[in-house]
């Protein structure tokens, strides 16, 4: 009754696959809606693998039935996360790594931008903040890394234009044609203005926070970028990334953050 006790290596190789496969989607939809339902399959899997290893048959097909008929409602269900794992495998396997930066390491989150960013672009990129956050002027700034943000790009303005803190105040200032949106840009360069970026769907967001931060975390969330938020309303700076958002209490917070998503 408990042959499926005596593990050869194959088998351990397969869970722990599975293992990090679990986590990966965790990490995913952490926060979500969907991470009651994720929770629900898991212990349907486990019930149904119990159920066989027990042989008892009936339990078994009529789980397996569940699973096999809902499987089709659970790819519309989690689309969101499953694009969301997607590209990042496209991101983690296409791009090059900096040495030192491991698969595996990439690949539990540890991984590393190849882009830099200069001590005269973090100053640009600072001050305009500090200028735009005494002044409560609105703001959303998404810095790219290796995941393509093309889609959301061709969505605005082509800038192309090297970082400078009078350019990115101009482009938020309240009367420009161009304050309504994101700016996309890598580190030494604004690449576009007036972006439309995903909101986010998930439900532990703060309600103080507005459209522009939900846009930040929706925008980290299918991408390896970051951003920053300047709010209008209180004037307060605040650093995403991978869907958390963090409130700085100063421009060197804020400098120091972006020195390590460049290192």
């Amino acid at each position: 009754m408990f042959d499926f006790l005596n593990l050869s290596f194959v088998d351990i190789l397969d869970i722990l696959l599975v293992a990090v496969l679990i986590y990966q989607v965790y990490k995913l939809i952490k926060g979500t809606q969907a991470m009651s339902i994720f929770i629900a399959i898991l212990l349907l899997y486990a019930a149904r693998a119990v159920f066989d290893a027990l042989n008892m048959q009936l339990l078994t097909h009529l789980i397996g039935a569940v699973l096999d008929v809902g499987l089709i409602a659970l790819i519309v269900i989690f689309q969101p996360e499953l694009r969301r794992f997607l590209i990042k495998i496209g991101t983690e396997v296409f791009s090059v790594p900096k040495k030192g930066d491991g698969w595996l390491r990439r690949f539990f989150g540890k991984y590393n931008p190849a882009s830099k960013i200069s001590p005269s672009a973090l100053d640009e990129i600072t001050s305009a903040c500090y200028r735009m956050s005494e002044s409560k002027t609105g703001a959303l700034l998404v810095f790219k890394h290796n995941s393509s943000l093309e889609s959301y790009v061709e969505t605005g303005d082509t800038i192309n234009a090297a970082v400078n803190r009078r350019l990115i105040e101009n482009i938020f200032f309240k009367n420009s044609p161009l304050h309504d949106g994101a700016v996309i840009m890598t580190g030494e360069n604004i690449i576009a203005a007036r972006c439309t970026l995903p909101i986010s769907e998930n439900q532990n967001i703060n309600p103080r926070y507005g459209m522009r931060h939900r846009s930040a975390v929706g925008i980290t969330e299918v991408s390896d970028a970051e951003a920053v938020v300047v709010s209008e309303e209180t004037g307060e700076i605040s650093y995403v990334k991978d869907g958390e958002i963090k409130t700085l209490g100063s421009i060197t917070e804020l400098r120091i953050a972006l020195e390590n998503s460049y290192k």
